[in-house]
């Protein structure tokens, strides 16, 4: 239950800073998906059985919240989830090289979707240069932002866990004597 609650307040987080903060840079004017954080650190260090359901309801809230095709962030997280699932039973995923090679995956997985559904929707005379430039610079700000995304995430993780450690332990001292 306390991870859920972490989970939750990160994937808040998470949103307002992609959705309310970030825009307002100008040096960053389209950020690439910051979820895919959360993402890849639930489908990394969570071997629970909950991740696709949780995965789920967190696509289909990005998938209201943005203005892109509907199912497109569901699709593109449980296809992350799945070839990191799968993945982490064979290579050791605790390594910050692993960790890099998921990132560049997750990223291109997102916007080859998102590239896809552009075709799908306008036909591929209708993408431009500039919807080119614009994947690559979101994989490269992703290749660099979701390392070290997953990294904050399981730094806060650990001292989330410890703090409510600490003050159940003061509770049951405080109650018990």
């Amino acid at each position: 239950m306390i991870n859920l609650i972490f989970f939750a307040f990160a994937f808040l987080g998470l949103v307002i800073l992609q959705t309310v903060i970030l825009p307002d840079f100008s040096w960053f004017p389209h950020c690439f998906d910051l979820m895919i954080i959360n993402v890849l650190y639930l489908s990394l260090f969570s071997q629970r059985y909950w991740v696709p359901f949780c995965l789920v309801i967190i696509g289909s809230i990005m998938d209201s919240l943005s203005g892109s095709p509907f199912f497109l962030h569901t699709a593109a997280y449980l296809c992350i989830y799945l070839i990191v699932f799968f993945l982490r039973k064979l290579v050791f995923q605790r390594s910050a090289v692993f960790i890099l090679i998921v990132s560049i995956a997750s990223a291109c997985i997102y916007q080859g979707l998102v590239m896809f559904s552009l075709f799908l929707l306008q036909g591929h005379k209708i993408i431009s240069v500039s919807d080119y430039r614009l994947c690559i610079g979101q994989i490269i700000w992703a290749v660099v932002g979701i390392p070290t995304g997953v990294w904050i995430m399981k730094l806060l993780h650990h001292n989330f866990s410890h703090a409510v450690k600490q003050s159940g332990r003061h509770i049951t001292r405080k109650y018990r004597g």
